[in-house]
């Protein structure tokens, strides 16, 4: 019952995956009604779940049932053919749509299940972007350039899965010990986005907008503005090879002197 974008991650972009799970999507719903119910109250009832709701995973699930906050973005495009209705539906990471379903069911009192599902949109990709499978097979039977351009236009850089996620532009000096696991200090900061709290998850980039690591605010947007020192985000992946760029910190050197 359900089609559309799912993004694919090769070689050391897999370790970009967790990104995904970061970035909101965007869906095409076809709810089926259990009663009839009129078309002005439908619509009344889908604007209502456009804010912060509650959510308890569904039986079938791939996560605890733990019940969890997720935000419903928009709901538009709303369109009704008796117990059929159709909508459009942007939603935070970890949204279930089929739950959304059965809840406007609920409120409407007459029931409702989801009949079909197409995501249109996971993050920064799009449906109109995609590939189908049978793309995937004239790339793998091609050869030459003619391989070389199918691939250019297929595979994109891993840096396109983080354009909706809060970034920090770091010092070329300072990419050396970021990707030796060192954290981020407030003086490696080139400039940043708006907006970030702590204990969010963040991208660390160069100037060249090459990803480094992926990271969690230690500090808001603000106080990185603020501050001239102190630790700004705590590196929880890296990304980037270490040696890419020179070491340009210094280690102490220790002397062990032998006893006679």
């Amino acid at each position: 019952m359900v089609t559309g974008v799912l993004p694919l991650a090769l070689e050391d972009a897999t370790k970009t995956i967790q990104a995904f799970l970061l970035t909101g999507k965007e869906y095409v719903c076809l709810m089926a009604l259990h009663g009839d119910v009129e078309e002005k109250k439908i619509q009344t009832v889908l604007e209502e779940f456009v804010e912060d709701i509650l959510q308890r995973p569904p039986v079938r699930a791939a996560v605890r049932r733990d019940v969890r906050k997720r935000r419903i973005y928009y709901i538009r495009d709303i369109e009704t053919d008796g117990r059929d209705v159709l909508f459009r539906v942007g939603c935070q990471a970890g949204t279930y749509i089929r739950k959304l379903v059965y809840d406007v069911g609920e409120v409407l009192a007459v029931g409702a299940h989801m009949r079909e599902l197409r995501r249109t949109r996971a993050g920064s990709f799009t449906e109109e972007e995609s590939f189908s499978l049978y793309d995937l097979m004239q790339l793998s039977e091609a050869n030459g350039e003619e391989r070389e351009v199918l691939a250019r236009r297929m595979v994109k850089p891993m840096e396109s899965a983080f354009e909706y996620v809060p970034r920090i532009y770091i010092r070329d000096s300072t990419v050396s010990s970021i990707c030796h696991g060192a954290e981020l200090a407030v003086p490696g900061i080139i400039r940043l986005s708006e907006g970030i709290v702590p204990k969010t998850s963040i991208a660390l980039f160069t100037l060249k907008d090459e990803l480094v690591a992926l990271s969690k605010a230690l500090m808001s947007s603000e106080q990185m503005m603020k501050e001239d020192h102190g630790l700004a985000a705590k590196t929880v992946r890296v990304i980037m090879p270490a040696e890419t760029y020179p070491r340009l910190w210094k280690t102490k050197a220790v002397t062990v002197q032998a006893r006679s």
